[in-house]
């Protein structure tokens, strides 16, 4: 059963916030890793990991270990892939027609069947408590439709998995906030962040089909495609939203918000 989905940043800041409005941020991601704390498993998606142009990846290495950080930044830390539900997840998605891979490291099984986990996945979990769980890796190149029908698919999984799992998607959105920041400036980061949030806050996020390529182009965020997944696992059921905050303290903007299932 998907009991609810965190949309979680994966940007230093939130761990050390610097300005009260990062720090609300940080309030919200701790209050979705205590609102899923009773969760069997989860599903992350994430920007940052295996990149791959036309496929989206589920990764089925038993062992996920921290390698990459964020300027600097070391986060250690080990956690197991729940194989079972990561086997559900690839023939589901397969047999429907989404273009997809499953993706291992070195052994098929045991203790040297070993994937990197990168900023991307490391942050977000540093908000959760330690589950199982199932890394799923979105393509750009993959159109819209397709992804939300991934989400869908995704949904009918975990509804038919006989456990409790919670979906995150790491995200985070425009990446040119700052002219003294590696992308400049570009006035569209501001305008689909603001966007964004208010599709969240306002209960419209079917409008993320509706956003134009060019302001995704030029805002440069890596949100997006993860976020076509999430519409697509919320579409048909009953999710609630319980809170959500915004943060830009560099040159990309940061958001959180917890959706809890109504019944």
């Amino acid at each position: 059963m998907l009991v609810g989905i965190g949309l979680m940043p994966h940007g230093n800041p939130v761990l050390e916030p610097p300005d009260e409005e990062t720090r609300k941020l940080a309030r919200v991601l701790n209050d979705i890793g205590e609102a899923f704390g009773d969760a069997d498993s989860y599903v992350l998606v994430s920007p940052h990991n295996v990149r791959i142009s036309d496929h989206l990846g589920v990764v089925m290495a038993e062992n996920l270990i921290s390698w990459l950080g964020f300027e600097g930044k070391e986060l250690p830390g080990e956690w197991k892939t729940d194989i079972e539900l990561a086997e559900k997840i690839y023939r589901a998605e397969k047999e429907a027609g989404i273009p997809i891979v499953d993706l291992n490291f070195a052994s098929r099984s045991g203790q040297y069947s070993r994937w990197p986990l990168s900023w991307g996945e490391l942050i977000p979990l540093q908000f959760l408590r330690k589950k199982p769980l199932v890394l799923m890796t979105p393509s750009r190149g993959i159109n819209r439709k397709t992804l939300v029908k991934a989400g869908e698919i995704l949904r009918e999984v975990l509804e038919e998995s006989g456990k409790r799992v919670a979906l995150i998607i790491s995200a985070d959105h425009g990446h040119a906030h700052s002219k003294n920041g590696p992308y400049g400036y570009r006035k569209e980061s501001e305008e689909y962040d603001e966007l964004i949030m208010e599709l969240i806050n306002e209960d419209r996020l079917g409008e993320l089909l509706e956003i134009p390529e060019e302001l995704i182009s030029n805002a440069l965020p890596d949100s997006y495609w993860g976020m076509l997944i999430m519409l697509g696992a919320m579409r048909k059921g009953d999710f609630e939203l319980k809170e959500s905050a915004y943060a830009c303290p560099t040159y990309f903007g940061m958001a959180g918000a917890l959706w809890v299932r109504k019944s």
